[in-house]
């Protein structure tokens, strides 16, 4: 998910505050545009199948505009020189907008169009503020902070998921849920938006990639299949929900759990960072979500769907950190373009996941067979990890 794309110097402004007025000023603002402004999808998938304005099929294709939105904004930052403070506010602000825009139309087209500006503005911001937050906490000696501002899109879907719960107990259609997410990613992007940076370093027109070498073949391969293994249970979790709740309001608490679970997988990496070798632990993990994402086509009730949102959640964010230590570890070149790099990779998975839903709605009439294959490449991701990296 995240890339360091700016300069691997300090930042040439250093910021003003403490070091845990800057891990919260990260956190919060990836709240905003990932925990709601791209992950607030996931609970309105049935929402707007109830109100007529999606199919199962046409859902992955809307998620899928998210995710080519992401994946071109991943480029182009990577490729970015200057102006990095700049876009990263207007990542945020076109993130908010679109969320509450979301609210004024069901029109397929239109919400296909937001959702492609949100996965670019989700991009900008995302990769910027954690590029920028993890210098500066580095420099200032506090690692366990610079790797809890990761806890932030598991924060913002715990917070979609009550808000979720919430209006399905007040029977809200999805055009006010859309504007109260809209409104929620408001008041989050406006307690931060005066503390980000105003101005950041220009990435250096020097500096040369970091060399793809046999372990970063490798580990491009792992990511890329994470990117594709989480995705479909994160995007259409609540509908598999609402297909084993069909009464009632507890379909709508799976999605606050996986983002607690996903929070509580960061902060198990933090607590046994130092104890634990980091590619086993990735393959691990890689594995242990794989499971999860079976266990949902080979358990056809709440047990499953409980086993995936737990199993699926841990592995979300830790699967990232995981991945991004490794390349630090395996990597003799600038670590900001080896992660440019795995972060593509990680965002063609997700955008190919969604598109693999859809073909398998439409020829299977069920998302199945596209878990199954999810499951199974998280599996072969974790066995990529454990045979062909090697290291000394």
């Amino acid at each position: 998910m995240s890339v360091h794309s700016l300069p691997e110097r300090r930042a040439a402004e250093q910021p003003e505050g403490s070091t845990l007025a800057i891990m919260l000023t990260g956190i919060i603002t990836l709240v905003a545009v990932m925990g709601i402004g791209r992950f607030s999808l996931t609970p309105q998938i049935p929402l707007m199948i109830g109100d007529g304005y999606l199919s199962l099929s046409s859902a992955g294709i809307l998620a899928a505009m998210n995710y080519i939105g992401y994946l071109l904004g991943a480029i182009h930052v990577s490729k970015l020189k200057n102006n990095h403070a700049a876009y990263l506010k207007a990542g945020l602000t076109a993130t908010v907008l679109v969320t509450l825009l979301s609210a004024v139309t069901g029109n397929f087209a239109l919400q296909c169009l937001f959702r492609f500006i949100s996965g670019v503005g989700g991009a900008w911001a995302l990769i910027i503020v954690t590029s920028w937050t993890q210098l500066v906490l580095a420099g200032r000696q506090a690692p366990k902070r610079s790797a809890a501002v990761f806890t932030g899109p598991g924060i913002g879907i715990a917070l979609t998921g009550v808000l979720a719960w919430a209006m399905a107990c007040a029977d809200f259609n999805s055009s006010q849920a859309w504007l109260i997410y809209g409104i929620a990613a408001t008041v989050a992007a406006a307690v931060i938006f005066n503390r980000l940076p105003k101005t950041l370093a220009s990435a250096s027109g020097s500096a040369k990639p970091a060399p793809l070498n046999r372990n970063l073949k490798f580990l491009l391969a792992a990511y890329t299949l994470a990117g594709f293994g989480y995705i479909l249970p994160a995007t259409f979790l609540s509908q598999m929900a609402h297909g084993i709740f069909t009464h009632g309001h507890q379909a709508a608490l799976f999605w606050p759990l996986f983002g607690l679970a996903a929070v509580a997988g960061v902060l198990l990496v933090i607590a046994f960072a130092a104890r634990i070798a980091t590619r086993p632990a990735l393959a691990a993990a890689m594995i242990m979500q794989g499971v999860g994402v079976a266990s949902v086509v080979f358990f056809h009730d709440a047990k499953g769907l409980l086993i995936a949102t737990l199993l699926t959640g841990l592995g979300f964010l830790s699967i990232m950190q995981l991945s991004m230590r490794l390349a630090r570890e395996v990597s003799s070149g600038a670590v900001a373009r080896t992660v440019a790099v795995l972060t593509s990779g990680y965002a063609t998975g997700q955008l190919i996941g969604p598109l693999v839903s859809s073909v398998s709605v439409t020829l299977f009439h069920s998302l199945q067979p596209a878990l199954l294959l999810a499951a199974a490449g998280l599996a072969l991701g974790g066995v990529v990890v454990l045979s062909g990296i090697k290291q000394e």
